[in-house]
């Protein structure tokens, strides 16, 4: 492939996956509470203390809120500029496999397994959802591919040291994206690395006191900033969202043990038939000292093992392996027999073809889930033809631009329940009447992206749930029982003061039942919002 050609698939690459950022409403819980923190740190000006919806708010490190407060502060608010974080990962994390590959060790490989990452089911959604899962992956994905062109055989010592502080700085932004899993999954994979390849003399090759130094010089400030004006932060992000997190069940995330196991299939979606092929020869030494296809396994392995230990289970949490899948099944594909590598795009059109059966009865967008299957079925064909052709590296790229396109079309077809959960109609009614200073009370629910669209933080009422942390250290930014919300609401409707509530279905009717004057504004199925006047 020419490197114009090559540079033209870079350039449509980025700019599908950057287009594609403002077509879906953010969808709740988790691309609206990013978002509103973000929000509320780019106004607000604190960089250092983290909040959703006013309070303080320690679940997470800051490194995507301070990135999407910049693109806020860059373009505006609104839904793209709070994806663009994730969209950059994304395409970052494509790229650096492509490049990785090509150096350590093919051309092809490189180009294979960057098309193979970009169209896998999960990082191609992932990328376009604003979570922090992407950001921890493509981190990590620094970390990975740095140690990889660190160590190879033929790499030269100014080479070895710049890649490797490389790699010690995408630990501590990996640190900086998740916590600790940024430095010890890393740490532990090394460690297993040198015991099962007898390659002990890596630990000489890491660069430790320099890239240690860089790593406290990243990673480190923030924590002490933090923690310097917050006392309780350390305690609450250590212990409870690490310890309890991986050994209790208080997050209610638990899942069985092959919970992670069951997921690749339509997570590596299509390129599942290559993994087995590709993890088994990554087992198999090769000249040198140095033995990338063990590392990369390692890897997987131990990744998937340790949050398949965890109590607290996500589909996201595997994404940091997907790199490291990639780089093995381009590797796979590349010296496959015809056979194997005509599965993918059958597979493709196969799954194409199977939820075109599915279209009729899904609540989803119809035009766009059948767009969806269409292109699964026409790339997947396609590709088959070529691999029987003989044009393989075509082959790869029309099944992955298919599988691309299946999966953006898939979540379009998501925005007419997401426009519902996310509450926009309902931010849209009232949103021209809210003022700085207006109450809005949020009774017995919080709305996640619905704060986001109505630009306006709520009064929390009888709920505390993921906010009960920071309500314990300021209370006042809370109403603790509906007696005392109800005294302070029918207090402003007779002064005739404006203010607005977001209710629970069912504490609506109670509410009602009590005589409490209220004007419906707008509801759906879980809430209604209403004023006082």
């Amino acid at each position: 492939m020419s490197r114009t050609c090559r540079y033209t698939l870079i350039a449509v690459f980025i700019l599908a996956s950057l287009l594609v950022l403002h077509v879906r409403t953010l969808v709740p819980p988790d691309e609206g509470r990013y978002a509103e923190m973000a929000r509320e740190m780019f106004f607000s000006g604190d960089w250092i203390t983290t909040r959703l919806n006013g309070i303080k708010y320690f679940e997470k490190p800051p490194l995507h809120t301070w990135m999407s407060a910049l693109s806020f502060a860059a373009f505006g608010v609104g839904e793209w500029q709070a994806r663009l974080w994730n969209g950059v990962c994304g395409i970052a994390g494509v790229l650096l496999v492509g490049y990785t590959g090509s150096r350590v060790f093919s051309r092809t490989a490189g180009l294979y397994a960057a098309a193979i990452l970009a169209s896998m089911v999960f990082w191609s959604a992932g990328s376009q959802f604003n979570t922090l899962d992407i950001g921890v992956a493509a981190t990590m994905c620094i970390s990975l591919c740095a140690l990889l062109l660190a160590q190879r055989d033929d790499a030269a010592p100014a080479q070895r040291r710049n890649w490797m502080l490389a790699c010690w700085a995408g630990m501590a932004l990996s640190l900086l994206a998740k916590g600790l899993i940024g430095l010890a999954l890393p740490g532990a994979v090394l460690v297993l690395y040198a015991l099962l390849s007898g390659d002990r003399a890596i630990a000489r090759r890491l660069h430790p006191w320099t890239g240690g130094a860089l790593f406290l010089a990243i990673a480190l400030p923030w924590f002490l900033l933090v923690a310097a004006r917050n006392p309780e932060q350390p305690q609450f992000f250590f212990i409870h969202e690490h310890w309890d997190r991986f050994f209790l069940k208080t997050h209610h995330r638990e899942g069985p043990w092959y919970y992670f196991l069951v997921l690749l299939a339509p997570a590596t979606m299509p390129w599942l038939p290559l993994l087995p092929a590709g993890l088994i020869a990554a087992r198999r030494r090769v000249q040198g000292q140095f033995q990338p296809r063990m590392l990369l396994l390692i890897w997987v392995l131990f990744i998937l093992f340790f949050f398949s230990y965890s109590s607290s289970k996500l589909p996201g949490y595997m994404l940091p392996v997907f790199p490291a899948l990639a780089l093995l099944a381009g590797l796979c594909l590349e010296q496959a027999s015809t056979r194997l590598a005509c599965a993918p795009p059958m597979l493709l059109a196969a799954a194409g073809a199977a939820g075109m059966a599915t279209v009729p009865a899904s609540p989803l967008d119809g035009r766009l889930l059948m767009a969806a299957c269409g292109v699964a079925v026409v790339g997947g064909l396609a590709g088959w033809l070529m691999v029987r052709q003989g044009r393989r590296a075509a082959m790869v790229l029309v099944v992955a631009a298919g599988a691309w396109a299946m999966t953006q079309f898939a979540m379009a077809s998501y925005e007419p329940l997401g426009r519902r959960q996310a509450g926009l109609d309902l931010a849209l009614e009232v949103r021209p009447e809210l003022a700085a200073d207006t109450p809005v009370y949020s009774v017995g629910a919080y709305e996640q992206s619905l704060t986001f669209y109505l630009g306006h933080t709520v009064i929390p009422v009888a709920y505390t749930d993921e906010l009960g942390f920071g309500l314990t250290r300021e209370p006042e930014r809370g109403i603790a029982s509906l007696s005392a919300f109800s005294q302070l609401w029918r207090r402003a409707a007779a002064n005739g003061s404006p203010q607005f509530a977001i209710i629970r279905a069912d504490l609506y009717e109670t509410l009602r039942a009590d005589g409490l004057p209220m004007r419906v504004r707008a509801r759906n199925e879980r809430v209604v919002l209403v004023s006082s006047r």
